[in-house]
């Protein structure tokens, strides 16, 4: 089957999809739009920005800046396009294009039109465009250090409607039908619904799910692994749904973090800054809440948060749906409680109650866009200043995301003291034995484990700095 998608408002159609071909590499080669640039091919530096804009189901159309390097082809199937060729109209640059050229905010220029990417979803709404402009290009790097004149200009064309942007409904004609195809032997499939996902995975066990394919998209970019069968998950709509209540937040699989990020910040301030720390723009507005849990990697940001708030994973196949608390999912590295023909279907997180005491740690070598050496959560009850209940998780600690259970026991039933904090600091020496990489050696994710503890004692004084401030690493 064919894909169509609007670029400028025209309809493109494209006959035998290979799965795993790089909206990048056909902007680039085939519609020879050269201005959507290589530097990376996994999504950290932004060269390759795009906005890709599709149906918000109330009329609209919802706009989201994406790596062009790791978005598969198929996954534009129903969707609108933007590159920044799309921009300049009757041979004149937009407004937003013409204030960084007065600014002098290009230097070798070839960043440039990430950034200008980057920017035009901002000045458009798209998904993430009330973070202040730094936070929205921290995911475009510049060689040349000319962030300076890039975050003047953005901030002198703040809003920039554009009456030329395609219509929910040009965009709903062009995807009646779920999308599927061959390429070569290989297959993939982009079901509507739960009941056609569970089917097809009954029928195809092995297959690939992708939902954002900010972490698959490497594997084919940079493993150049070949997938035989995959399911694109992103228009599965039961899977995009999120709900919030006196009791918590319910988080489809397929809710990207990007679009969680408001809601968790509810939950709690110190989530939502570590949910803005979570890698950079373009790859929260295309990375999904189920996919960091299901890929199961024990660095990965969300997990140790989700579980320390206690939070529980639903799983669902044609044998039905089953629940577990989300700690119970990770068996071993690269090992999940997933039975063949199960996908993550969703997340459940308690509120935090009033007794709640909670703090959250992401500690990498950069502030933004980087992965953690080590990321820790922690959430007690207190109540008349002893500890009644603790719940502790850290990634980068461990082959997966682990509770602390010593490091819990030494809480658990203590006075909230600075003696105990320190006793609990210790414990995590029990809890784990990392390993030395390039993040950072083993003793220093101990002392930096042990820290994030003592961090919490003291930001619960009013003494500490920024919970979530960047470390320098050593050893």
């Amino acid at each position: 089957m064919a894909i169509s998608f609007l670029l400028d408002g025209e309809t493109i159609t494209i006959d035998h999809v290979d799965p795993t071909a790089t909206v990048l590499d056909y902007v680039r080669y085939t519609l020879r739009r050269t201005g959507t640039k290589e530097g990376c091919a996994e999504g950290d530096c932004g060269a390759c920005t795009v906005l890709m804009g599709e149906a918000d189901g109330t009329g609209g159309v919802a706009w989201r800046a994406l790596n062009a390097c790791i978005l598969f082809l198929p996954m534009l199937h129903g969707k609108a396009l933007l590159t920044v060729e799309s921009l300049k109209r009757d041979g004149e640059l937009n407004p937003l294009q013409q204030t960084m050229a007065d600014n002098g905010s290009s230097q070798c220029g070839f960043c440039t039109p990430g950034f200008v990417m980057s920017l035009q979803g901002r000045a458009i709404g798209a998904l993430g465009s009330a973070l202040p402009a730094a936070d929205v290009i921290a995911g475009n790097l510049c060689r040349c250090t000319g962030y300076g004149p890039i975050l003047d200009a953005a901030e002198q064309v703040p809003t920039l409607p554009d009456e030329t942007l395609p219509s929910a409904q040009a965009l709903a004609a062009l995807a009646k039908e779920p999308a599927s195809g061959t390429w070569q032997g290989r297959q993939w499939f982009a079901p509507r619904t739960v009941e056609a996902l569970v089917q097809l995975l009954a029928d195809h066990p092995d297959a690939r799910l992708v939902a954002g394919a900010t972490d698959v998209g490497l594997w084919v970019t940079k493993a150049l692994r070949q997938l035989e069968t995959v399911i694109f998950l992103s228009d599965v709509a039961e899977l995009r749904e999120l709900s919030e209540t006196d009791e918590g937040l319910t988080i489809g699989a397929g809710v990207r973090w990007a679009e969680a990020h408001e809601a968790m910040a509810r939950l709690h301030p110190d989530l939502g800054e570590l949910v803005r720390r979570f890698a950079a723009l373009q790859i929260r507005s295309a990375a999904t809440v189920g996919g960091n849990i299901a890929n199961g990697s024990p660095i990965g940001d969300g997990p140790p948060a989700l579980i320390a708030l206690g939070a529980t994973l639903t799983l669902r196949s044609q044998e039905g749906a089953r629940s577990m608390p989300l700690e119970d999912f990770f068996l071993d590295y690269g090992k999940q409680d997933r039975h063949p023909g199960e996908f993550v279907e969703s997340i459940f997180v308690p509120r935090p109650g009033p007794d709640a005491a909670i703090h959250m740690s992401k500690l990498s070598r950069r502030l933004d866009s980087d992965i953690s050496a080590v990321c820790g959560a922690i959430a007690l009850a207190v109540r008349d200043g002893t500890i009644t209940t603790a719940r502790i998780a850290f990634g980068g600690m461990a082959a997966t995301p682990k509770r602390a259970t010593h490091c819990e026991a030494a809480l658990s039933g203590a006075p909230f003291s600075a003696e105990t904090f320190e006793a609990a600091a210790q414990a995590l020496s029990e809890d784990f034995d990392p390993l030395t990489d390039v993040r950072g050696s083993r003793a220093y994710r101990l002392e930096a484990a042990s820290n994030v503890l003592r961090r919490m004692w003291l930001a619960q004084q009013g003494t500490a700095i920024s919970v979530l401030d960047c470390e320098a690493i050593h050893g």
